[in-house]
């Protein structure tokens, strides 16, 4: 009985992070006050990484794929700007283990400044406009730092 409740609660788990992987990004497309949560997804992403754990790889990538692609924005430029907050900041935000809240924090910010100074350097060099840089841009990262808290 106990097995049963347990690959029950698994396949649920499963199925709801496949619904908010394919229609979240849709909904946003249509709702445009929805927060975005790629420093989220890019969390969890660099997670994955970490930690050897292929199904936080696999969901994070397909999620920000789709969001590139559902929100017309350049395609894999959120996963590039998350490997190389990888890269580059990552292992200096590990001097925080002890906080794992101050880790996650940094982390989320970060991998969301980036991602915005990418687009602005995109729109910049194609001359483009994908973002409008207004206050409307504070409430997606406000969201995105308080579901890191609370992960």
């Amino acid at each position: 009985m106990n097995r049963a409740n347990h690959l029950l609660k698994k396949i649920l788990l499963w199925l709801f992070a496949l619904f908010f992987v394919l229609f979240y990004p849709m909904l946003i497309s249509i709702y445009v006050f929805l927060p975005l949560f790629i420093g989220i997804m890019g969390y969890f992403l660099i997670l994955g990484i970490e930690q050897g754990r292929v199904s936080f790889i696999v969901i994070s990538l397909l999620y920000l794929i789709n969001m590139d692609l559902n929100l017309s924005l350049p395609f894999l430029l959120s996963t590039i700007s998350v490997l190389l907050v990888y890269i580059l900041f990552y292992n200096r935000f590990l001097r925080f283990r002890k906080c794992k809240v101050c880790t996650s924090l940094l982390t989320v910010l970060v991998i969301d400044l980036t991602y915005l100074g990418a687009l602005q350097a995109y729109d910049f060099i194609f001359q483009t406009e994908n973002i409008v840089l207004d206050d409307i841009l504070l409430y997606p990262l406000v969201i995105d730092l308080l579901v890191a808290v609370i992960l």
